[in-house]
């Protein structure tokens, strides 16, 4: 995914975007596509120049572009490396603490086909690290007349291995590149590690590992060399929506960074605790810069929070699930060892959050809506909050930027053209500069 005007952009496996079923992807690996590639031709095609890749690599671990100036000097001059630059030099990033134990493996077979040099442990290496002084780096050489540095440079692409979040946190660190002019950022593919995957199997990169994935690998890089380039929402005008729920204000607003910005503003000294996904911000930042409409008068002192988000944000009964999903793996990480148990936990979640059983549920908190949240938006080029009314039984409300949403769900399932031209909706797409908002009710009764 590439940060370019007005779009963040990602390299596909496919000319269309297909959810797939886990159970499809896990497959679909073991057919002979991995295996009739040619392992030495896929190397010359990603494989960067010693010295380029040694200089980068270096340049991270030093945290100073420097060091990798002087060691692309020295191999420079006792190799004469001249090496043709390849068709894609790619970058993979490696969450080693996602996919359970198969990620060691992935990252020491990915070492394997590309050197230690062009993959990076993300327990080790910070994208943003990459961004400032491997890619400096190697803009410092072309700077000074390498023609080697330039090609490599600007053929230059990205792979994730991780899940969502991993992609996510990769992407925000290479729209700095955007944000400093620093172009051509370089495009993004995945290898999906996570559990919901959605982000992946929006750009057909697959819904999750699959058995026979060293094929599955070398697919997935021949894949990101020769595949083309979709686009992603992450900036387009600016749209806001606003819920308010139990005296908290929630604002959504595609921002002029790399992904959707997310603001919550609760009275201080109340007691919540805030996923993972949101930090605090300074409280007289909110409001600035920022046409806000809240009704009545803010208190004196406000507690705000505020994230960012590539694939959707909700509220209600499934982010319940989901924070106490993340509850459990950081109290008792051992029980998180992958895709399938977790997706055991967030079933557990479910029930007992009451999901699948709501009229059976009591308590007044896991029930409806309508009665403590109010949903307001404002549409490109409209002046006015436009108030939504939430039906009643709508357990939870998704601002959704892909055509995934849960692992693979279209929330619409495949609506024909006719049915959307006569409910006067447009087909959803992940480059159309929209968000989507729907409400969900329990899982399996209306």
């Amino acid at each position: 995914m590439e940060a370019e005007p007005p779009f963040a952009t990602a390299a596909a496996g496919g000319n269309e975007a297909v959810a797939r079923s886990s159970i499809w992807d896990l497959i679909r690996g073991c057919g002979p596509a991995g295996m009739t590639i040619d392992m030495e031709e896929l190397r010359r095609m990603i494989l960067m120049p010693e010295y380029l890749r040694v200089a980068m690599a270096m340049s991270v671990r030093a945290k100073d572009w420097n060091v990798g100036l002087v060691a692309a000097s020295s191999i420079k001059n006792r190799n004469g490396d001249e090496q043709a630059a390849p068709k894609a030099p790619i970058v993979v990033f490696v969450n080693s603490r996602s996919g359970g134990r198969r990620s060691l493996a992935l990252k020491v077979w990915l070492q394997k086909i590309m050197t230690e040099e062009q993959v990076f442990d993300l327990s080790a290496v910070k994208p943003s690290d990459f961004v400032q002084y491997g890619l400096t780096c190697l803009e410092k050489l072309a700077n000074l007349g390498d023609s080697h540095a330039k090609a490599n440079r600007g053929r230059l692409r990205v792979i994730v291995a991780g899940g969502d979040g991993t992609v996510g946190w990769v992407l925000g660190s290479l729209a700095e590149l955007f944000m400093h002019k620093r172009k051509p950022v370089p495009p993004t593919g995945i290898i999906p590690l996570g559990t919901g995957n959605d982000l992946s199997r929006s750009f057909d990169w697959g819904g999750s590992f699959p058995f026979a994935w060293r094929s599955a690998v070398k697919s997935t890089l021949y894949k990101a060399v020769t595949g083309p380039i979709c686009h992603l929402d992450s900036f387009h005008h600016y749209y806001w929506s606003k819920v308010r729920r139990q005296g908290c204000d929630l604002h959504s607003q595609s921002s002029p960074s790399s992904c959707w910005h997310v603001v919550i503003v609760t009275p201080d000294g109340q007691s919540i605790e805030p996923p993972l996904s949101l930090g605090q911000m300074e409280n007289d930042a909110f409001g600035q810069d920022q046409d806000v409409d809240i009704d009545g008068e803010l208190p004196k002192k406000v507690s705000c929070f505020e994230g960012v988000y590539h694939n959707y944000f909700s509220i209600g009964m499934d982010a319940q699930i989901a924070y106490g999903f993340h509850h459990i793996r950081n109290k008792k990480p051992y029980l998180a060892q992958g895709p399938i148990l977790n997706k055991l936990i967030y079933s557990i979640c479910s029930c007992t959050q009451g999901w699948f059983f709501t009229p059976c549920v009591h308590d007044p908190g896991l029930r409806g809506l309508k009665n403590i949240l109010r949903l307001y938006i404002k549409r490109a080029d409209y002046a006015d909050w436009e108030q939504i009314l939430v039906p009643s039984g709508v357990r939870a409300i998704v601002a959704l930027n892909l055509r995934n949403y849960g692992s693979g769900r279209h929330p619409w399932g495949h609506p024909k053209p006719e049915y959307l031209e006569k409910r006067g909706f447009i087909e959803a797409h992940v480059d159309d500069g929209l968000l989507e908002i729907f409400g969900l009710k329990q899982g399996c009764c209306n």
